[in-house]
């Protein structure tokens, strides 16, 4: 699957350094050889070609490949932030913080123990108002600069997703035997 969005990214890459770089070659026409109809205008409207300098060009081209860059490192090559409960008097608990998103967004706990999440929320973004634990029913409502302990007990291994209120947001409790 990576080496698949890889090679697409690639290929779309090439194609448009290649359309950049023969654009000038394409149906050149000098200003005396295009018809013109009122104030200038040309028959099929009222564009004209502009001629780019080649620094330009090769700044817009550097920029695009740049962000093609982050974009595959954000979405291929990043890693989640993960963090394992401290257990302490028989409850496992670990400190969320809400900013942007939720880190750490990958939590290990045992199963049968007691889960404590405080979420600390720090973004005034109306997204992060709620966290959600669908498989556990849960549904927080999370007050600014404020911190939010949310207790659940996860009885079986797996992983189990949390959201945001828009469900943009995405963190996993990654329950494992004890």
């Amino acid at each position: 699957m990576v080496n698949r969005s890889i090679a697409l990214s690639v290929i779309a890459t090439s194609l448009m350094l290649l359309g950049l770089t023969s654009g000038g070659a394409i149906a050149q026409m000098s200003h005396e050889e295009m018809p013109s109809g009122e104030h200038g205008a040309t028959e099929h409207g009222d564009f004209q070609r502009i001629e780019q300098p080649l620094w330009l060009k090769g700044a817009v081209t550097a920029s695009g490949l740049g962000l093609i860059g982050l974009e595959l490192w954000w979405f291929l090559l990043s890693k989640p932030k993960s963090s394992q409960a401290i257990a302490q008097g028989g409850v496992q608990e670990v400190t969320v913080t809400v900013d942007g998103g939720y880190e750490p967004s990958q939590i290990v706990v045992k199963a049968g123990q007691l889960v404590r999440l405080n979420f600390d929320r720090k973004d005034p973004s109306s997204c992060l108002e709620e966290v959600r634990f669908p498989d556990f029913r849960i549904a927080q409502d999370l007050p600014l600069n404020r911190t939010t302990a949310i207790e659940f007990t996860p009885d079986k291994p797996g992983r189990y997703e949390f959201t945001c209120g828009m469900n943009m947001f995405r963190g996993v409790v990654e329950v494992k035997n004890s």
